[in-house]
């Protein structure tokens, strides 16, 4: 497993440095299972971790459970008008976690996650779980090409904080590279 924090001239928070050590436990979990593992099963995997660190986590969508929705605009009367969903929110923290598998990188959906932390309401960190690696088999399953999402997402907020041409409203990114046994995907 991998972990960065950003900005990198600030040492990872307490409450972060948590998250690494949930995300570790999960790791050594699943390690001896060798399947595919879909974002949602990777989430329900560390939520026993997270709510133990005052996380509120999203279920499992077949089983009916509500989503965390944290609030980005105010209505008339205060009424949340606007809202986006996240994986994992501890308001006492402020922080949100959003976690990815195979479309992490391929489907810019780190880059959505980041927009949308950026957009909530009592949000100062955000944890962005993605693969370390995973294959992916062509249509006629002859080649796989390689994918390094923790890498890709770190050189981009590398450029990103090092550029200093954005200013995010967020006070720390931790970008958390994890491995499952199995990382095959089909195109």
């Amino acid at each position: 497993m991998n972990f960065q924090f950003y900005p990198k001239n600030i040492r990872i928070t307490p409450h972060l440095n948590n998250v690494v050590k949930v995300f570790e436990k999960m790791e050594n979990e699943i390690a001896t299972e060798s399947r595919n593992y879909k974002s949602n099963e990777i989430l329900a995997a560390c939520k026993n971790g997270l709510t133990t660190i005052g996380y509120k986590v999203e279920g499992n969508h077949n089983e009916g459970s509500k989503h965390i929705e944290v609030p980005v605009l105010f209505g008339r009367n205060n009424v949340m008008e606007k809202s986006f969903r996240a994986d994992a929110y501890n308001s006492e923290a402020k922080s949100v976690i959003e976690v990815e598998a195979g479309r992490g990188v391929l489907n810019n959906q780190f880059l959505k996650d980041l927009f949308q932390a950026c957009m909530m309401q009592d949000v100062e960190y955000l944890t962005i779980a993605v693969l370390n690696k995973y294959r992916i088999l062509n249509n006629n399953k002859t080649k796989f090409r390689e994918n390094n999402d923790f890498e890709e997402v770190c050189k981009f907020f590398d450029a990103l904080y090092s550029s200093e041409r954005l200013k995010l409203p967020l006070k720390g990114i931790l970008v958390i590279g994890y491995d499952t046994p199995l990382t095959e995907i089909v195109e």
